[in-house]
């Protein structure tokens, strides 16, 4: 049943929501301490939700509070998964909708669970130190700069964690096993808990058990150590040992050694503890001498709250994110032909499908007389991209959604067809891995991810990177071509908006891609769908760039492939075809030649060339 609404409050009413993996938790405040509602829903990941999600997580929430969302003073929600300002647009545009007209803050849960503790004078940095399911430190300064050391979940980071603790349990109980000839004590305690009943059991349950499972361990080992078992003080010693030197690494990345540092311990396995976090704490203390730890007396959520009082509001109205410092200004882009309305197909939805069929076929047809006006900025880059293979250099694609699908695709066809080094030509997306099948919310709208991923590939001259963006306004793309160019790379910019060369043109001050390529192809016919006309261009584009480079780099005689990689049934019979065409013998020499090299095409050749 629903509460009654409050009276009309007469001081500021202040939301805090805080999300993590596990669980949302939404607490409302009156003035400085009073609590009107307080709850937990489902899990809040930012990077798990779609914006429809996140939407209807903050309804909940709002439907439920005891007061119309006209009466709240601010509010601040701090996500996790939240690491970009794209990340904190998403937030604010679905607070926007759920809370309009209200102040929001929009950060991460390490950030609400900082600014729980209370702030002690003269520290010249806080650092939080969390362990719980997963681990992780996070610090800032008075000046607001801020570092973050862990948090890359438990397979690749996560130390000192419930499941790091679980899964080194595992693993060293059954190499004592091995080694011994006996069960351990921590093993009795760990069969005990999972219901199992013999050593093997652990197989089949470790092959299915997620990070949750892993993590559970962790209450066995501490039963054990507390019984004084060596195997389980020694790795809850290994697990406190880690999160010292991670919280202290922390606290270098903020201030220099030997400056006070408030330390604050969070999270399940320090705060019902006590024994481990003193342990932690003590070897904390020898590695930041002077460090004053303490654990969070009060539920992050808290900060939450602290949050939405104390920092300049943000108000939730929708907004663009801007493009990067030194970039032209990417508003002036958005007026692109691949937004307009095709005249031609205002009935695609009622005509005749035949007819349908010829009008899409006719707009296709137009794309290479609209690539054959770039064709001197085409010839260049190409022979740039040349100049880069015989350097050592490499091309690297980037983009998002389609465009970066197909740079990825051209990039992966690459060694089979050329028997290129998989690293010589890259397709790099925004949003990673997963973007390749689905959307990633907000991917293409960061052009710090951008930049970091050229810069995590060490892009560095004679390389080429090829920003791939249809409209010609997507800031990863902007972010990753910017960072190319100042590294040393050639950066190109490929994209179907012409206006954007008469915007740089009037932006002399700003970045400029040394390459821009634009044909104008005109608008799609399903209005905005970029994978038509632009991707058919995008496609014809890129097999130039590579067909054209590779055959200039001694990939190709001729018109054949000279250097593929005859990796299945198909491929070697075209590989005999090849070397029988190139050099007049018969299919069975061709063959013969080619189990001779390892089937390398190259390499028969030559063999059967000689005099």
């Amino acid at each position: 049943m629903k509460k009654p609404p409050l009276p009309k409050p007469t001081t500021p009413l202040f939301l805090g929501i805080e999300g993590g993996g596990t669980r949302t938790t939404a607490l409302l405040v009156e003035g400085a301490d009073r609590v009107l509602y307080e709850a937990s829903l489902d899990a809040g990941n930012l990077k798990l939700l779609s914006d429809r999600e996140l939407q209807w997580r903050l309804r909940e929430i709002a439907s439920r509070l005891p007061c119309p969302v006209t009466a709240l003073g601010a509010i601040a929600i701090g996500l996790a998964g939240t690491r970009t300002d794209p990340d904190r647009d998403r937030i604010r545009r679905a607070a926007s909708r759920i809370f309009p007209k209200v102040p929001c803050l929009a950060t991460n849960d390490l950030e609400t669970a900082l600014a729980a503790a209370p702030e002690k004078p003269g520290m010249a940095a806080r650092v939080l130190v969390l362990s719980g399911t997963g681990s992780c430190c996070y610090g800032s300064t008075p000046e607001g700069r801020t570092a973050k050391v862990g948090g890359r979940g438990h397979i690749i980071g996560d130390r000192g964690s419930a499941t790091e603790i679980g899964l080194k349990a595992l693993r060293a109980l059954v190499a004592q096993a091995d080694r011994s000839g006996t069960w351990p004590k921590l093993g009795t305690l760990i069969l005990d808990a999972l219901a199992l009943n013999v050593p093997d059991d652990l197989i089949d349950w470790s092959i299915q058990a997620g990070k949750t499972d892993l993590a559970s361990l962790a209450i066995p080992v501490f039963r054990a150590a507390a019984q004084n078992d060596p195997l389980a003080r020694g790795i809850l010693a290994e697990a406190a040992e880690a999160l010292a030197t991670d919280a202290a690494a922390c606290a270098g990345h903020l201030t220099e050694a030997g400056q006070p540092v408030h330390f604050i311990l969070n999270g399940g396995m320090l705060l019902n503890n006590p024994a481990f976090a003193k342990d932690m704490a003590r070897r904390l203390r020898q590695k930041w001498p002077g460090a004053r730890v303490e654990a969070l007396t009060r539920p992050s959520v808290w900060g939450a709250v602290a949050l939405a009082k104390s920092q300049p509001p943000r108000f939730t109205s929708p907004g663009k994110t801007g493009p990067p410092s030194g970039l032209a200004p990417l508003t002036a882009l958005l007026d692109s032909p691949t937004e307009h309305r095709n005249p031609r197909s205002t009935k695609l939805d009622t005509m005749p499908l035949g007819k349908a069929v010829n009008l899409m076929l006719d707009e296709e047809s137009r794309v290479p007389h609209a690539i054959a006006r770039e064709r001197a900025t085409l010839v260049k880059v190409i022979e740039t991209i040349i100049h880069a293979f015989q350097n050592d250099g490499r091309l690297c694609y980037i983009g998002a959604g389609t465009s970066g699908r197909l740079g990825v695709l051209d990039a992966s066809e690459c060694p089979p067809t050329f028997r290129a080094p998989r690293e010589q030509v890259q397709g790099i997306i925004a949003g990673g891995q997963r973007a390749l099948w689905s959307a990633v919310e907000g991917a293409e709208d960061d052009a710090t991810a951008g930049a970091e991923a050229i810069r995590f590939r060490n892009v560095k001259s004679p390389d080429v990177v090829i920003g791939i963006a249809a409209s010609g306004r997507t800031p990863y793309v902007w972010g990753a071509l910017a960072e190319a160019k100042a590294r040393g790379a050639v950066s190109v910019m490929l994209c179907f908006n012409p206006t954007i060369k008469t915007v740089l043109k009037q932006n002399p001050e700003a970045f400029h891609p040394d390459f821009v390529i634009a044909p104008d192809l005109g608008p799609e016919v399903l209005t905005g769908s970029t994978r038509l006309k632009a991707g058919t261009a995008t496609k014809q584009i890129l097999n130039l760039f590579t067909t054209l480079a590779m055959s200039r780099t001694g990939k190709v005689m001729s018109n054949l492939m000279i250097d593929l990689n005859p990796s299945n049934v198909k491929l070697r019979d075209r590989a005999q075809r090849i070397v029988s065409e190139l050099t007049g013998t018969d299919r069975a020499a061709a063959r013969a030649a080619l189990e001779a090299s390892g089937w390398v095409v190259k390499a028969a050749y030559e063999v059967l060339k000689k005099p």
